[in-house]
Protein backbone atom coordinates (compact mmCIF):
# COMPACT_ATOMS: atom_id res chain seq x y z
CA UNK A 1 0.00 0.00 0.00
CA UNK A 2 0.84 3.40 -0.94
CA UNK A 3 -0.15 6.91 -0.01
CA UNK A 4 -0.75 9.59 -2.66
CA UNK A 5 -1.70 13.05 -2.47
CA UNK A 6 -3.78 14.73 -5.00
CA UNK A 7 -3.54 18.65 -5.11
CA UNK A 8 -6.27 20.71 -6.74
CA UNK A 9 -5.22 24.09 -6.38
CA UNK A 10 -6.32 27.38 -7.44
CA UNK A 11 -5.40 30.97 -6.83
CA UNK A 12 -7.12 32.00 -3.96
CA UNK A 13 -7.78 28.08 -2.86
CA UNK A 14 -6.21 24.73 -2.18
CA UNK A 15 -7.78 21.67 -2.10
CA UNK A 16 -6.07 18.44 -1.75
CA UNK A 17 -7.32 14.68 -0.71
CA UNK A 18 -4.46 11.67 0.61
CA UNK A 19 -5.40 8.57 -0.79
CA UNK A 20 -4.16 4.89 -0.04
CA UNK A 21 -3.43 3.18 -2.96
CA UNK A 22 -3.99 1.22 -4.99
CA UNK A 23 -6.79 0.55 -2.88
CA UNK A 24 -8.68 3.95 -3.22
CA UNK A 25 -9.63 4.68 -0.14
CA UNK A 26 -9.73 8.46 1.05
CA UNK A 27 -7.36 8.45 4.16
CA UNK A 28 -7.82 12.62 4.83
CA UNK A 29 -9.08 15.94 2.51
CA UNK A 30 -8.86 19.31 3.12
CA UNK A 31 -9.30 22.73 2.44
CA UNK A 32 -7.15 26.22 2.86
CA UNK A 33 -9.66 29.12 1.66
CA UNK A 34 -9.03 32.57 1.43
CA UNK A 35 -5.17 32.57 0.60
CA UNK A 36 -3.49 35.64 0.89
CA UNK A 37 -6.44 37.04 2.22
CA UNK A 38 -7.04 38.24 5.91
CA UNK A 39 -9.09 35.17 7.91
CA UNK A 40 -7.61 32.15 5.74
CA UNK A 41 -9.18 29.22 6.36
CA UNK A 42 -7.67 25.92 6.97
CA UNK A 43 -9.44 22.71 7.07
CA UNK A 44 -9.00 19.03 7.35
CA UNK A 45 -11.49 16.32 7.19
CA UNK A 46 -11.27 12.46 8.02
CA UNK A 47 -13.55 10.10 6.42
CA UNK A 48 -15.16 9.23 10.16
CA UNK A 49 -16.52 12.95 10.55
CA UNK A 50 -13.41 14.25 12.38
CA UNK A 51 -12.64 17.90 11.17
CA UNK A 52 -10.19 20.36 12.04
CA UNK A 53 -9.97 23.89 11.32
CA UNK A 54 -7.85 27.50 12.26
CA UNK A 55 -8.28 30.14 11.23
CA UNK A 56 -4.97 32.24 10.36
CA UNK A 57 -4.27 35.36 8.32
CA UNK A 58 -2.73 35.95 5.36
CA UNK A 59 -2.01 32.11 4.43
CA UNK A 60 0.60 32.16 1.31
CA UNK A 61 0.89 28.98 -1.32
CA UNK A 62 4.43 28.07 0.74
CA UNK A 63 2.99 28.01 4.15
CA UNK A 64 -0.55 26.20 2.79
CA UNK A 65 1.46 23.27 1.57
CA UNK A 66 3.47 23.18 4.45
CA UNK A 67 0.52 23.08 6.92
CA UNK A 68 -1.14 20.75 4.94
CA UNK A 69 1.79 18.49 5.68
CA UNK A 70 2.54 18.99 9.28
CA UNK A 71 -0.62 18.76 10.40
CA UNK A 72 -0.96 15.12 8.18
CA UNK A 73 1.86 14.21 10.59
CA UNK A 74 0.66 15.65 14.08
CA UNK A 75 -2.39 14.70 13.74
CA UNK A 76 -1.12 10.80 13.45
CA UNK A 77 -2.78 10.44 9.80
CA UNK A 78 0.86 9.46 8.73
CA UNK A 79 3.44 8.57 10.76
CA UNK A 80 6.20 9.60 8.43
CA UNK A 81 5.73 11.77 5.37
CA UNK A 82 8.04 9.83 3.93
CA UNK A 83 5.03 7.28 3.64
CA UNK A 84 3.59 9.92 1.03
CA UNK A 85 5.19 8.57 -2.20
CA UNK A 86 3.51 10.43 -5.07
CA UNK A 87 1.83 13.61 -5.57
CA UNK A 88 -0.53 14.20 -8.45
CA UNK A 89 -1.65 18.37 -9.23
CA UNK A 90 -3.92 19.40 -11.32
CA UNK A 91 -2.94 21.60 -14.34
CA UNK A 92 -4.69 23.53 -16.54
CA UNK A 93 -2.90 23.86 -19.71
CA UNK A 94 -1.26 21.09 -21.55
CA UNK A 95 -1.19 22.99 -25.16
CA UNK A 96 -0.88 20.37 -27.98
CA UNK A 97 2.47 19.52 -25.24
CA UNK A 98 0.41 17.09 -23.40
CA UNK A 99 -1.71 14.41 -24.56
CA UNK A 100 -1.75 12.35 -21.29
CA UNK A 101 -1.04 13.44 -17.50
CA UNK A 102 3.09 13.32 -17.37
CA UNK A 103 5.92 12.66 -14.61
CA UNK A 104 7.42 15.77 -13.64
CA UNK A 105 10.85 16.36 -14.57
CA UNK A 106 12.72 19.89 -15.19
CA UNK A 107 11.88 19.47 -18.69
CA UNK A 108 7.45 19.16 -17.97
CA UNK A 109 8.11 22.09 -15.71
CA UNK A 110 9.55 24.39 -18.14
CA UNK A 111 6.83 23.48 -20.30
CA UNK A 112 3.98 23.97 -18.03
CA UNK A 113 5.49 27.38 -17.50
CA UNK A 114 6.05 28.23 -21.01
CA UNK A 115 2.36 27.29 -21.39
CA UNK A 116 1.10 29.79 -19.04
CA UNK A 117 0.09 31.95 -21.54
CA UNK A 118 -3.27 29.56 -22.28
CA UNK A 119 -3.75 29.93 -18.41
CA UNK A 120 -2.27 33.03 -17.04
CA UNK A 121 -4.20 32.60 -13.94
CA UNK A 122 -3.23 28.64 -13.60
CA UNK A 123 -0.93 27.41 -14.95
CA UNK A 124 1.78 30.00 -12.95
CA UNK A 125 0.12 28.50 -9.55
CA UNK A 126 0.30 25.15 -10.57
CA UNK A 127 3.47 25.33 -10.93
CA UNK A 128 5.00 27.13 -8.19
CA UNK A 129 2.84 24.25 -6.00
CA UNK A 130 4.77 21.59 -7.85
CA UNK A 131 8.25 23.31 -6.96
CA UNK A 132 7.18 23.66 -3.43
CA UNK A 133 6.34 19.68 -2.90
CA UNK A 134 9.28 18.84 -5.03
CA UNK A 135 11.22 21.00 -1.74
CA UNK A 136 8.83 19.72 0.97
CA UNK A 137 8.94 16.07 -0.54
CA UNK A 138 12.05 15.50 -2.71
CA UNK A 139 11.75 11.77 -2.47
CA UNK A 140 7.71 11.97 -3.76
CA UNK A 141 7.15 11.34 -7.24
CA UNK A 142 5.08 14.00 -8.91
CA UNK A 143 2.73 14.09 -11.99
CA UNK A 144 1.47 16.78 -13.52
CA UNK A 145 -2.54 15.63 -14.72
CA UNK A 146 -3.76 18.35 -17.48
CA UNK A 147 -7.31 19.45 -17.77
CA UNK A 148 -6.70 19.62 -21.32
CA UNK A 149 -5.22 16.27 -22.17
CA UNK A 150 -8.59 14.94 -23.03
CA UNK A 151 -8.61 16.70 -26.11
CA UNK A 152 -5.18 17.09 -27.04
CA UNK A 153 -5.93 14.43 -30.10
CA UNK A 154 -9.62 15.91 -30.40
CA UNK A 155 -10.42 15.52 -34.77
CA UNK A 156 -9.24 18.95 -36.35
CA UNK A 157 -12.75 19.29 -37.45
CA UNK A 158 -13.94 20.39 -34.28
CA UNK A 159 -10.55 21.51 -32.54
CA UNK A 160 -9.58 24.14 -35.14
CA UNK A 161 -11.41 27.52 -35.73
CA UNK A 162 -12.35 28.62 -39.44
CA UNK A 163 -9.55 31.09 -39.28
CA UNK A 164 -6.26 31.27 -41.28
CA UNK A 165 -4.51 28.09 -40.73
CA UNK A 166 -1.36 29.73 -40.11
CA UNK A 167 -2.87 31.09 -36.64
CA UNK A 168 -3.03 27.41 -35.83
CA UNK A 169 0.24 26.58 -36.79
CA UNK A 170 2.10 29.61 -35.35
CA UNK A 171 0.03 30.70 -32.11
CA UNK A 172 -1.63 27.16 -31.23
CA UNK A 173 -4.83 29.26 -31.80
CA UNK A 174 -7.42 25.93 -31.34
CA UNK A 175 -10.09 24.29 -29.15
CA UNK A 176 -8.36 23.17 -25.83
CA UNK A 177 -11.22 23.05 -23.58
CA UNK A 178 -11.04 22.17 -19.97
CA UNK A 179 -12.22 19.99 -17.04
CA UNK A 180 -11.16 17.45 -19.13
CA UNK A 181 -9.87 15.23 -15.75
CA UNK A 182 -14.02 15.56 -14.81
CA UNK A 183 -15.04 14.55 -17.74
CA UNK A 184 -13.11 11.96 -18.41
CA UNK A 185 -13.62 10.42 -14.92
CA UNK A 186 -17.49 10.50 -15.40
CA UNK A 187 -17.41 8.94 -18.49
CA UNK A 188 -15.64 6.12 -17.23
CA UNK A 189 -17.67 5.87 -14.43
CA UNK A 190 -20.60 5.64 -16.59
CA UNK A 191 -19.32 2.56 -18.83
CA UNK A 192 -19.00 1.03 -15.37
CA UNK A 193 -22.41 1.58 -13.91
CA UNK A 194 -23.87 0.52 -17.30
CA UNK A 195 -22.00 -2.43 -17.52
CA UNK A 196 -20.50 -1.97 -21.07
CA UNK A 197 -16.86 -1.07 -21.92
CA UNK A 198 -16.50 3.01 -22.67
CA UNK A 199 -15.51 1.51 -26.22
CA UNK A 200 -19.03 0.65 -26.82
CA UNK A 201 -20.61 4.11 -25.75
CA UNK A 202 -21.73 6.85 -27.20
CA UNK A 203 -22.02 9.40 -24.33
CA UNK A 204 -22.55 13.34 -23.80
CA UNK A 205 -21.50 14.40 -20.78
CA UNK A 206 -22.40 17.65 -18.62
CA UNK A 207 -19.89 19.04 -16.18
CA UNK A 208 -22.31 22.00 -14.91
CA UNK A 209 -21.55 24.27 -12.46
CA UNK A 210 -20.08 28.03 -12.18
CA UNK A 211 -17.74 26.91 -14.95
CA UNK A 212 -19.88 24.70 -17.19
CA UNK A 213 -18.04 22.54 -20.14
CA UNK A 214 -20.25 19.77 -22.42
CA UNK A 215 -18.14 16.84 -24.33
CA UNK A 216 -19.43 14.13 -26.63
CA UNK A 217 -17.63 10.93 -26.32
CA UNK A 218 -17.99 8.55 -29.46
CA UNK A 219 -16.80 4.50 -28.61
CA UNK A 220 -14.48 6.32 -26.15
CA UNK A 221 -13.03 9.43 -27.70
CA UNK A 222 -13.76 12.62 -27.27
CA UNK A 223 -14.92 13.98 -30.72
CA UNK A 224 -16.05 17.27 -29.47
CA UNK A 225 -16.30 19.95 -26.07
CA UNK A 226 -18.16 23.04 -25.70
CA UNK A 227 -15.26 24.82 -24.02
CA UNK A 228 -12.60 26.61 -26.27
CA UNK A 229 -8.94 28.19 -26.67
CA UNK A 230 -10.17 29.16 -23.24
CA UNK A 231 -12.51 28.05 -20.71
CA UNK A 232 -14.78 31.36 -21.93
CA UNK A 233 -15.79 30.00 -24.54
CA UNK A 234 -19.16 27.07 -24.54
CA UNK A 235 -22.75 27.47 -23.10
CA UNK A 236 -23.46 30.39 -20.41
CA UNK A 237 -22.29 29.75 -17.32
CA UNK A 238 -22.30 31.72 -13.68
CA UNK A 239 -20.46 35.03 -15.06
CA UNK A 240 -19.07 33.69 -18.20
CA UNK A 241 -21.13 34.86 -20.72
CA UNK A 242 -20.14 31.23 -23.03
CA UNK A 243 -20.33 32.03 -27.04
CA UNK A 244 -20.81 35.43 -28.29
CA UNK A 245 -20.43 37.10 -31.61
CA UNK A 246 -16.80 38.17 -31.64
CA UNK A 247 -17.30 41.86 -33.29
CA UNK A 248 -19.62 42.21 -30.10
CA UNK A 249 -16.43 42.76 -28.13
CA UNK A 250 -14.57 45.42 -30.36
CA UNK A 251 -18.37 46.96 -30.76
CA UNK A 252 -18.81 47.58 -26.47
CA UNK A 253 -15.28 47.99 -26.49
CA UNK A 254 -15.87 51.55 -28.55
CA UNK A 255 -19.19 52.58 -27.25
CA UNK A 256 -18.07 51.34 -23.19
CA UNK A 257 -14.82 53.45 -24.08
CA UNK A 258 -12.72 50.66 -22.52
CA UNK A 259 -9.46 48.33 -23.32
CA UNK A 260 -9.66 44.54 -24.83
CA UNK A 261 -8.58 43.51 -21.78
CA UNK A 262 -11.37 45.20 -19.53
CA UNK A 263 -14.09 43.39 -22.03
CA UNK A 264 -12.83 40.64 -21.35
CA UNK A 265 -12.96 40.83 -17.45
CA UNK A 266 -16.62 41.48 -17.81
CA UNK A 267 -17.09 38.62 -19.90
CA UNK A 268 -15.47 36.25 -17.45
CA UNK A 269 -16.80 38.01 -14.27
CA UNK A 270 -19.92 40.03 -14.74
CA UNK A 271 -21.73 38.06 -17.58
CA UNK A 272 -23.57 34.51 -17.38
CA UNK A 273 -26.23 34.23 -14.94
CA UNK A 274 -25.07 37.11 -12.61
CA UNK A 275 -24.95 39.30 -15.92
CA UNK A 276 -28.65 38.44 -16.94
CA UNK A 277 -30.26 37.91 -13.58
CA UNK A 278 -28.37 41.12 -11.56
CA UNK A 279 -28.92 39.05 -9.00
CA UNK A 280 -26.48 36.36 -8.18
CA UNK A 281 -23.84 33.47 -10.67
CA UNK A 282 -25.67 30.65 -7.93
CA UNK A 283 -28.68 29.02 -9.78
CA UNK A 284 -29.64 28.28 -6.30
CA UNK A 285 -30.59 32.07 -5.45
CA UNK A 286 -32.19 32.34 -9.14
CA UNK A 287 -34.24 29.41 -8.34
CA UNK A 288 -35.34 30.78 -5.05
CA UNK A 289 -36.38 34.25 -6.97
CA UNK A 290 -37.52 33.28 -9.96
CA UNK A 291 -41.26 32.90 -9.41
CA UNK A 292 -41.00 36.65 -8.55
CA UNK A 293 -37.77 37.97 -10.30
CA UNK A 294 -38.40 37.82 -14.14
CA UNK A 295 -34.78 38.41 -15.11
CA UNK A 296 -33.94 35.45 -12.72
CA UNK A 297 -35.93 33.44 -14.74
CA UNK A 298 -34.34 34.48 -17.89
CA UNK A 299 -31.21 33.44 -16.75
CA UNK A 300 -32.34 30.26 -16.08
CA UNK A 301 -34.74 29.64 -19.16
CA UNK A 302 -31.25 30.71 -20.80
CA UNK A 303 -29.08 28.46 -19.02
CA UNK A 304 -31.10 25.40 -20.50
CA UNK A 305 -31.56 26.89 -23.56
CA UNK A 306 -27.46 26.82 -24.03
CA UNK A 307 -27.29 23.25 -22.48
CA UNK A 308 -29.64 22.10 -24.70
CA UNK A 309 -28.80 23.34 -27.75
CA UNK A 310 -24.92 21.87 -27.29
CA UNK A 311 -26.40 18.49 -26.42
CA UNK A 312 -28.73 18.86 -29.53
CA UNK A 313 -25.27 19.54 -31.90
CA UNK A 314 -23.74 16.96 -30.39
CA UNK A 315 -26.43 13.55 -30.39
CA UNK A 316 -26.15 15.26 -34.45
CA UNK A 317 -22.12 14.58 -34.91
CA UNK A 318 -22.71 11.04 -32.53
CA UNK A 319 -25.08 10.04 -35.11
CA UNK A 320 -27.21 8.83 -31.94
CA UNK A 321 -26.66 8.72 -27.93
CA UNK A 322 -26.63 6.05 -25.51
CA UNK A 323 -26.36 7.91 -22.33
CA UNK A 324 -26.57 11.89 -21.15
CA UNK A 325 -24.91 11.93 -17.66
CA UNK A 326 -24.91 15.13 -15.15
CA UNK A 327 -22.34 16.49 -13.12
CA UNK A 328 -20.46 18.95 -10.57
CA UNK A 329 -22.34 21.32 -9.07
CA UNK A 330 -25.59 22.13 -10.83
CA UNK A 331 -25.60 18.59 -12.42
CA UNK A 332 -25.25 16.79 -9.65
CA UNK A 333 -27.31 19.00 -7.06
CA UNK A 334 -29.55 20.64 -9.68
CA UNK A 335 -32.98 18.90 -9.68
CA UNK A 336 -35.42 21.51 -11.63
CA UNK A 337 -32.37 22.68 -13.95
CA UNK A 338 -31.83 18.92 -15.18
CA UNK A 339 -36.04 18.43 -15.24
CA UNK A 340 -35.66 21.81 -17.02
CA UNK A 341 -33.25 20.92 -20.00
CA UNK A 342 -34.44 17.43 -20.45
CA UNK A 343 -38.17 18.46 -21.11
CA UNK A 344 -36.75 20.21 -24.57
CA UNK A 345 -34.51 17.25 -25.36
CA UNK A 346 -37.93 14.34 -26.07
CA UNK A 347 -37.25 14.45 -29.59
CA UNK A 348 -34.09 12.34 -29.25
CA UNK A 349 -35.60 10.02 -26.14
CA UNK A 350 -34.34 11.68 -23.86
CA UNK A 351 -36.40 11.46 -20.78
CA UNK A 352 -36.20 11.75 -16.24
CA UNK A 353 -38.36 9.47 -14.31
CA UNK A 354 -39.74 12.63 -11.74
CA UNK A 355 -39.52 10.35 -9.24
CA UNK A 356 -36.01 9.31 -9.57
CA UNK A 357 -34.87 12.77 -10.56
CA UNK A 358 -34.91 13.54 -6.80
CA UNK A 359 -31.33 13.01 -6.30
CA UNK A 360 -28.42 15.29 -5.35
CA UNK A 361 -24.85 14.54 -5.43
CA UNK A 362 -25.32 10.80 -5.35
CA UNK A 363 -25.08 8.17 -8.41
CA UNK A 364 -28.29 7.35 -9.86
CA UNK A 365 -29.94 6.54 -13.30
CA UNK A 366 -33.07 8.90 -13.81
CA UNK A 367 -34.47 8.10 -16.98
CA UNK A 368 -37.40 5.49 -16.69
CA UNK A 369 -37.15 2.13 -17.13
CA UNK A 370 -36.83 0.98 -20.63
CA UNK A 371 -36.32 4.60 -22.01
CA UNK A 372 -34.11 4.50 -25.25
CA UNK A 373 -31.21 7.05 -23.99
CA UNK A 374 -29.88 6.35 -20.28
CA UNK A 375 -29.77 9.64 -17.97
CA UNK A 376 -27.53 9.53 -15.25
CA UNK A 377 -26.19 11.43 -12.60
CA UNK A 378 -22.83 10.75 -11.45
CA UNK A 379 -20.86 12.70 -9.04
CA UNK A 380 -17.46 14.19 -10.21
CA UNK A 381 -13.67 12.78 -8.89
CA UNK A 382 -11.14 14.94 -10.30
CA UNK A 383 -8.53 14.02 -6.73
CA UNK A 384 -9.46 10.35 -7.53
CA UNK A 385 -8.73 10.49 -11.04
CA UNK A 386 -5.45 12.86 -10.58
CA UNK A 387 -4.22 9.89 -7.62
CA UNK A 388 -5.24 6.76 -10.21
CA UNK A 389 -2.64 8.96 -12.60
CA UNK A 390 0.01 8.66 -10.25
CA UNK A 391 -0.22 5.38 -9.86
CA UNK A 392 -0.53 4.28 -13.33
CA UNK A 393 2.38 6.60 -14.29
CA UNK A 394 4.93 5.76 -11.17
CA UNK A 395 4.26 2.12 -10.62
Amino acid sequence: MTKTLAINAGSSTLKWKLFSMPDESVIASGLVDRLNLPGSIFTVKRPDGDKYQVTQDNIDYRLAAAMVLSHLKEAGIVKHLHEITGIGHRVVAGGEIFSDSAVVTDETLKQIHSLAQYAPLHNPIEAQYIEIFQQLLPNAKQVAVFDTSLYTNMPKINALYPIPYEYYEKYGARKYGAHGTSHRYVANRTAELLGKPLADLKLITLHLGSGSSISAFDHGKVIDTSMGFTPLAGVMMGTRSGDIDASLVTFLAEKLNISMQEITDILNHKSGLLGISELSPDQRDLEDAEETNPKAKLALDMFANRVVRYIGTYVAELNGLDALVFTAGSGENGIAMRQKIADQLSYFGIQIDTEKNQVRGKERTISPDGAPVDVLVVPTNEELMIARDVQRLTK
